[in-house]
């Protein structure tokens, strides 16, 4: 069936004579809709002749169509495929493998792509529409969705969603991957539990959300922790006093707006041990800044940025978005607030790494001075096109108090 040229007009008729057969007036379950769609194809098997392997693809499709995302579902439920790119209704990209490749799905029309999208947003309690054509949303495995709707995207309507593992992967996981050493696991095992400040930085796709939820479970199990996030996707599992809060866009019913920078200010009266921002990029910088500078160790949070002193520049960058500050002021800020940064990056054979791990010394002259700790540098590459490197330490840690304090301190940093 694959290659008949009327292949979609045959879809498309069967999802209608499918919803014209539906009793709208009562519950259906799951098991009676695929009653139904059992009906309909053994009726439309005298019509059109199916074998066995067509029938069975087009009672799953039609079943997604009706009670799941449509073509969307299977690539949804594939656990191998970790990205997923709509550009309109004719064309869905998939990262699957760290490769990036077009399929032959399509929706059968802009109206049903818009139909999926809805079904998404709502489940979500978020609203997106051409008065705000812009959203982040979740599905219920935890995958992050985005959409943008005309007249920004002009090619379509717009989706991409980023799928998490199942089962959060932890800084093992990483260490088998390469991402880290297990030397550097242990440096930042005892960083976390002395409570230092982390920023964690990176470019789009470099593993900063999974880097950040691997580095929170080195958090010791009798702290109150908060997680603030525009979309939840961490997966903090051995804290059991966690408050987990998201943010929500106002809507056509008069719910207002709660901002990031709202949820913090929040935060505060919550008595909370740490406080970890899934990610800053705006305003909230600055509140964030707040938190790390009165008491509220061993925060963290990420942010893009091209390297290490990059995601410094941006902070000052978002704090003067949300708050008229002399630059210095800032600085100081800034410097006083963030102790360590990590910062993560993907390499040309696709794979992510730790790059490179900063302390931040203080505010001199005018400048926030770094030190390196360490840093990859590339060795070659293998016969397979994998990046070969080693992540060397440059430097021993200069501010261990919170080490001694921790009871943690070896004598080296």
């Amino acid at each position: 069936m694959r290659n008949r040229p009327d292949e979609l007009k045959i879809r498309k008729d069967l999802k209608e004579k499918l919803t014209a057969g539906i009793d709208y007036s009562r519950e259906i379950s799951d098991d009676e809709m695929k009653e139904l769609i059992d009906g309909l194809l053994t009726g439309e098997g005298k019509r059109i002749p199916l074998s066995l392997s067509e029938k069975e693809k087009l009672r799953k499709e039609l079943f997604f169509a009706v009670r799941k995302l449509d073509v969307l579902q299977e690539l949804v439920d594939d656990t191998q495929i970790t990205e997923i790119m709509i550009n309109g209704p004719e064309h869905i990209f998939i990262e699957k493998k760290g490769r990036l490749s077009r399929l032959e799905q399509k929706f059968e029309s802009k109206e049903k792509l818009e139909d999926v999208i809805q079904q998404i947003v709502a489940a979500c309690n978020r609203v997106v529409n051409e008065a705000s054509p812009m959203v982040d949303a979740r599905l219920e495995n935890g995958a992050r969705v985005n959409v943008v709707l005309s007249p920004v995207a002009l090619n379509g309507p717009i989706v991409t969603i980023r799928r998490f593992p199942d089962k959060p992967i932890a800084m093992e996981d990483l260490l088998t991957f390469g991402s880290v050493t297990r030397e550097v696991c242990g440096f930042l095992q005892k960083l976390v539990k002395a409570k230092y400040n982390i920023f964690i930085s990176g470019g789009t796709g470099s593993g900063k959300t999974t880097f950040l939820n691997a580095l929170s479970n080195y958090i010791p199990e009798d702290e109150r922790i908060i997680t603030i996030e525009d979309s939840a996707e961490l997966q903090i599992l051995n804290i059991p006093n966690l408050v987990r809060m998201e943010t929500r866009n106002a809507n056509v019913e008069g719910c207002q707006e709660i901002t990031i920078r709202d949820l913090i200010k929040t935060s505060l009266r919550m008595r909370p041990d740490r406080i970890i921002v899934g990610e800053v990029r705006g305003g909230e910088a600055f509140d964030m800044m707040q938190c790390l500078n009165t008491g509220h160790d061993g925060s963290m949070s990420t942010g893009h940025a091209n390297s290490s002193k990059d995601m410094l520049n941006r902070l000052e960058n978002m704090i003067l978005m949300g708050m008229d500050l002399p630059l210095n002021a800032i600085r100081q800020q800034i410097a006083s607030g963030i102790d360590i940064i990590i910062h993560l990056g993907r390499l040309r054979d696709k794979s992510r790494k730790v790059l490179e791990i900063v302390e931040v010394l203080g505010f001199e002259a005018g400048e926030i001075l770094l030190k390196p700790l360490y840093s990859f540098t590339e060795t070659g590459e293998d016969e397979d096109g994998k990046v070969r490197g080693i992540l060397k330490k440059k430097g021993e840690l200069t501010y261990v108090e919170k080490l001694k304090s921790a009871g943690l301190y070896s004598g080296i940093g």
